[in-house]
């Protein structure tokens, strides 16, 4: 089961990915995890990618491609894999697509988690986060035993500087401009599916776990 990941900030994708990983004992593969690996091993392309990233430049696409076959061509990947936070344009979504036909692990599922800009802020700009271990509360739906103080190991908790309103349409903003296209595209190979991100955890785990399911069968 070989699978895309997409989602507006604070729609869940983060923890579906969790459960969705733990279920099908998949590999989760971020761009910035796979860039880590890379300069982690010294690969040349893992090389090449540090010495943008140290400039702090934005490492080119056909560098991220390389990477990107690198890790989708390891062992771990083959019973499936769930790529997260690539594609984002339509030339890295045309790269990806031949070079997961040539090393024979083509997408299977694009799995949208959506949800609306209020929903989006209200999660947002409630979330805070043990400042020692990162534990995630909300205010709304998570709260600690005590206020402010966290459950696991008394750390104090505390919101990140972009979890605010404005920070959050700045993201909002760059994602819709990226995504769009993606997802037309997507849709278009029949590979798009979308899911409410406003359902119950499990809900939502259920009905994204049936489509994957009635096609792996």
């Amino acid at each position: 089961m070989n699978i895309i990941l997409m989602g507006p900030p604070g729609a869940g994708k983060g923890t579906q990915a969790k459960r969705l990983i733990a279920k099908y004992d998949i590999p989760h593969i971020s761009t910035g995890d796979m860039f880590r690996e890379a300069m982690k091993q010294g690969t040349a392309l893992g090389l090449l990618a540090k010495r943008y990233i140290d400039q702090g430049h934005l490492v080119p696409d056909d560098v991220t491609i390389g990477i990107v076959r690198e890790r989708l061509a390891k062992q771990d990947c083959q019973k499936g894999y769930l790529l997260d936070g690539f594609p984002r344009t339509i030339p890295q979504a045309e790269a990806l697509e031949i070079l997961t036909k040539e090393i024979g692990r083509e997408l299977e599922f694009v799995i949208n988690i959506d949800a609306d800009e209020k929903e989006l802020v209200r999660r947002i700009c409630g979330r805070r986060v043990c400042k020692v271990c990162g534990t995630p509360y909300h205010v709304d739906t998570m709260k600690p035993k005590v206020d402010g103080v966290c459950d696991v190991c008394g750390g104090p908790l505390i919101q990140r500087a972009d979890d605010n309103e404005e920070a959050l349409k700045v993201r909002l903003g760059h994602y819709y401009e990226q995504t769009k296209p993606l997802l037309d595209f997507y849709a278009k190979r029949g590979l798009l599916t979308s899911f409410d991100g406003t359902k119950d955890l499990n809900v939502l785990l259920q009905e994204i776990s049936s489509l994957i399911e009635a096609k792996t069968r």
